[in-house]
């Protein structure tokens, strides 16, 4: 899980930085404040803030209490039994079987982990992603089939491929933004933090992305030519991360956001005049 490193007047600015181009909401990233916002004379800024930004990686299980495991596999079968023991004899046998405990009955031995700390395998979150699309072409009655994958380790995909699904579309993708939001919350609840989870609808986000590329290089290529900077109108974070990441690929220009949600924009700057 890659860190991202920004910039900004201020910390929550360096922040929402950060965010872009990470595609996630706040909530979804860890992040380590580099350098505090410093200031000069007369109020200007002496140094910008910085930070240090990543997707939050999913918690790993506790460690099991190695005790608890010894007392947990040695005792259960004596009592079971109803047989007796002497102490020295009851504690050979137990040093006996702690030696001879194996991975796999540790791991059975381990202490549940609690409910706010569930671990999600990604083949469970690709199961259920599956189930809700599935579900919600057979609840509108349309005729397409559910195809789900990770496409790396932080994001989930899942795609409905087949005609006439402009109803799961809507005017400017606005109902799949909803169908994706109501994904995000079936799916990851209880097990999907630091994933990203993204679905397409007959391939309408394959070809925003592709657009959204197309138009971002042609405004780059606009203030290339001019000098000047220009202010796209206001994006959705993914739609932001997308024209970060292709501006970063060409030479000259850079990026910088500005506003707040939801009428947080990107600007393309030449590089000279990036913050």
């Amino acid at each position: 899980m890659e860190w991202v490193e920004t910039t900004g007047r201020t910390v929550e600015e360096a922040k929402e930085a950060a965010l872009d181009k990470l595609g996630v909401d706040e909530g979804d990233a860890e992040f380590d404040v580099v350098e505090e916002a410093k200031s000069g004379l007369f109020g200007r800024l002496r140094q910008e803030a910085r930070v240090r930004a990543r997707v939050e990686p999913a918690r790993p299980r506790p460690k099991a209490d190695r005790k608890e495991r010894k007392r947990r596999g040695t005792g259960g079968e004596n009592e079971r039994a109803g047989g007796t023991k002497d102490r020295s004899s009851d504690t050979s046998d137990r040093q006996q079987a702690d030696r001879k405990v194996s991975a796999p009955a540790a791991a059975a031995a381990a202490p549940q982990r609690a409910p706010d700390e569930p671990v999600m395998a990604p083949e469970e979150r690709e199961e259920r992603l599956q189930s809700f699309l599935s579900g919600l072409v057979g609840a509108f009655g349309l005729e397409g089939r559910a195809e789900v994958g990770h496409v790396d380790e932080e994001t989930l995909e899942g795609r409905i491929v087949g005609d006439g699904l402009g109803l799961l579309i809507g005017p400017r993708g606005q109902t799949l933004a909803a169908v994706q939001e109501l994904a995000r919350s079936a799916v990851l609840r209880g097990g999907g933090r630091g994933i990203r989870l993204r679905v397409d609808v007959g391939g309408y986000q394959k070809r925003r992305r592709e657009a959204l590329q197309r138009f971002t290089r042609e405004v780059a290529d606009q203030v290339l030519s001019t000098g000047a900077a220009v202010s796209l109108e206001p994006m959705p974070p993914a739609d932001r991360k997308v024209v970060h990441d292709t501006v970063n690929t060409i030479d000259g220009v850079s990026t910088r956001s500005e506003g707040e949600e939801p009428a947080r924009r990107v600007l393309i700057v030449p590089e000279d005049g990036a913050h």
